[in-house]
């Protein structure tokens, strides 16, 4: 681990802590006997069948990732089940590290350049991005259930911003994908003036990121995305759903529109992910449930870290038995995958 990486880790521990002390100072009324109870009462069939769902989702992400392979090879989604789990196995164990052993993985089985398969991994986290936050704009926009939340306005008003900057983004995006070597070579004769280094360096991220989205090959191929992009982050909603549903009232009234809007709270958080513990995902989740949709706070911190283990630790146990099944040394993978 270099320095800088101790750094910044030092600085998000420290954060976490803070944010954690800030909010558990908020909980003097907490009691742990309830918390214990309400988690014990949490419906076992619900959240295996939320896992199974989540289970559901790593073969979707393989067929997409199958379409975005089909300019350079014709891969099957089977061969791509494994390097899936090890993926996210390996994010949830390592943390940020560990997001880069998917692409790296693919490219090493399919004997592909490690560039073509981070340029696929660029473009699905795109498509990621995009399809959820057209899923939040509409919820905050369209769904009744939610004006009788706190901040209602707030959020409505935050669903035409998102709207309009996925309309932004993916305008921009297009002219890339249509010009992307003339709009990059317009941008470092603009910028030159400023500054040549961040001339050449903006440049270089544009055309990376156009040969990036050439994985989109034909319009079929976009909506093959479109769709399983929707596909997967509905089928996690549903996972979400079944985990709150698992509890007692008042979680149990929750509807898929109060689900993703919290779901828009988790991937915030998500931002600040620590090896193991993971961390502002689960925080934002228990301040959304806690605030936004006023559970009580055992209620919420038992729910919070069920949802997170469900969602995001569960690929764990299959993930590490394939990665021993193909000798695959997850703290070794990351240090290759890093400079490659």
């Amino acid at each position: 681990m270099n320095k800088k990486r101790i750094v910044l880790t030092i600085v998000v521990i420290l954060v976490l802590a803070a944010l954690t002390y800030l909010q558990f100072r908020t909980w003097r009324s907490f009691n742990w006997h309830v918390f214990f109870e309400q988690t014990r009462e949490a419906n076992l069939w619900r959240i295996a069948s939320a896992v199974l769902i989540i289970y559901g989702g790593y073969f979707l992400r393989a067929l997409r990732w199958q379409v975005m392979l089909r300019p350079i090879k014709n891969v099957s989604w089977r061969h791509l089940i494994s390097p899936t789990f090890i993926g996210f196995t390996a994010l949830a164990v390592l943390g940020r590290p560990g997001e880069l052993i998917r692409p790296y993985l693919i490219a090493r089985k399919e004997r592909l350049p490690v560039s073509s398969q981070m340029a696929v991994w660029t473009v699905e986290r795109i498509f990621d991005m995009g399809c959820f936050a057209i899923l939040v704009a509409l919820d905050l926009i369209f769904a009744p259930s939610l004006q009788d939340l706190p901040y209602f306005r707030e959020f409505r008003r935050a669903g035409f911003v998102l709207i309009g900057l996925i309309t932004s983004v993916g305008i921009v995006a297009f002219l890339i994908w249509r010009n992307g070597p003339g709009i990059a070579a317009s941008l470092e004769r603009w910028l030159s003036p400023i500054s040549t280094t961040m001339a050449k360096s903006i440049a270089g991220k544009v055309r990376a990121f156009g040969k990036g989205l050439h994985t989109i090959r034909d319009l079929k191929s976009f909506a093959e995305l479109v769709v399983l992009s929707l596909g997967l982050w509905l089928s996690i909603a549903f996972a979400y759903l079944q985990v709150t549903r698992a509890y007692p009232e008042p979680l149990r009234h929750m509807q898929l529109s109060h689900i993703i809007l919290l779901m828009g709270f988790s991937i915030a958080g998500s931002a600040v992910q620590l090896p193991v513990i993971g961390g502002g995902s689960q925080l934002m989740t228990i301040v959304a449930l806690e605030h936004v949709f006023e559970m009580p706070h055992e209620l919420a911190l038992s729910c919070g870290i069920l949802l997170w283990l469900v969602t995001f630790v569960s690929s764990s146990p299959i993930g590490l038995l394939i990665a021993r099944r193909e000798h695959v040394n997850l703290v070794k993978l990351s240090e290759e995958a890093e400079p490659a």
